[in-house]
């Protein structure tokens, strides 16, 4: 899915746009065990509470496609006969009411999920008949040919808050809250089936992390029966350590720069067109950007064979993951210096009496603990 399919479904998630059959609930503590259950139409709910729990399910498509996103493609094989692919279709045909398909899903979860203390697993499921729309993405008022039928599933931390002080207008007074037991923000959770060129697919499943560097590989080989992808900030220490490793002494201040300079460029070009799909990066880009850069060729060929050896021959890497482009820094065991990604062009390297210095080249506006300074001649 991409950014503008996934915004279109966060809208549905609003009290007057939904068709949200039931939001269903599953209460576990810490030690694994079901304290409570619970299945309510989201209709019959007072309208505080419906809007609580949809900003709960809209938090789990928030994030950053290829970071917090992470699609999840299921095999053919799976989809003919697969147990998880089949028990999330009979999930998603009966609207979350057969009682034993919930039950079964939220056990996978329980027996699987490594998480630390009680939390709240939800699910809901919504029909949403998909308006046609020109080219030009202007909507056209006739009969929907598509309904897109989907459930959303979450997982979120039931956590102890700290007792306070707290305003009583009653008595106009402040009086003691006691400690209690409030849900928070999702830890993850996942979209099924996809919503693939405003249509669906039921090949694959949108999962949801709130932490990049912890993706949670039980729930999803447990919930997809499929092989968890490797976290963003693996991928980019692993791309990083290739890169050292390949280049060696041929890793100057210079690659680095073309490679950042380069990738933060297309992904601002890229970021301009929200039907676009996550930028990604094969080992044959990367190969001829660092060409460009003057890296000599046996330097060159030890990269593709870290490169394969590491991720695989046919796999790309979402360029997010590879580079920041919001930062640039510059980090020593004793200085880190944060620079404009746009004027990384004032950082360079020189050795001068054989001692190794990185400069920054200053002309105005210096400052040292917020006070200006002079650079003398």
């Amino acid at each position: 899915m991409n950014r503008k399919e996934i915004a279109e479904i966060r809208r549905r998630l609003n009290p007057d746009r939904n068709a949200v059959s039931r939001v269903r609930g599953c209460y576990v503590n810490e030690k694994r065990e079901v304290v409570a259950t619970f299945n309510q139409p989201l209709l019959s709910l007072p309208q505080e509470d419906a809007e609580k729990f949809l900003a709960l399910f809209k938090r789990t498509l928030s994030g950053v496609p290829g970071r917090n996103l992470i699609d999840v493609d299921f095999r053919p094989d799976q989809v003919m006969e697969g147990e998880a692919h089949g028990l999330l279709m009979a999930l998603n045909h009966s609207a979350l009411t057969v009682d034993s398909g919930v039950e079964a899903l939220c056990r996978r979860i329980i027996d699987a999920l490594e998480l630390e203390g009680n939390y709240l697993i939800l699910l809901m499921h919504d029909a949403y008949d998909v308006p046609f729309r020109h080219a030009d993405e202007h909507k056209v008022d006739v009969i929907s040919e598509e309904v897109f039928s989907y459930m959303l599933v979450c997982v979120c931390p039931v956590k102890l808050t700290k007792g306070a002080l707290s305003y009583f207008a009653e008595d106009n007074a402040f009086h003691a809250l006691d400690p209690d037991w409030v849900v928070a923000a999702p830890e993850l959770g996942f979209m099924f089936p996809t919503f693939d060129d405003r249509a669906t697919n039921i090949y694959a499943a949108l999962y949801y992390t709130r932490d990049a560097a912890d993706i949670h590989e039980e729930f999803i080989e447990a919930v997809f029966n499929a092989d968890a992808p490797m976290p963003a900030a693996e991928q980019k220490e692993t791309f990083q350590a290739v890169l050292e490793d390949a280049l060696e002494d041929d890793l100057s201040l210079d690659v680095v720069q073309a490679v950042h300079d380069t990738l933060r460029e297309r992904l601002e070009e890229h970021d301009k067109d929200r039907t676009a799909e996550p930028l990604e990066l094969d080992r044959r880009e990367v190969t001829r950007l660092l060409a460009s850069c003057g890296v000599p060729e046996e330097r060159l060929q030890a990269f593709e064979e870290k490169y394969d050896d590491t991720f695989g021959e046919a796999v790309s890497l979402p360029a997010r993951n590879v580079v920041e482009p919001k930062k640039f820094e510059v980090r020593t065991p004793d200085v880190v210096v944060h620079v404009n990604p746009e004027r990384s062009d004032l950082i360079e390297t020189r050795v001068i009496d054989g001692v190794k210095y990185v400069l920054i080249r200053a002309e105005e506006g210096v400052e040292v603990n917020g006070v200006n300074i002079n650079i003398g001649e």
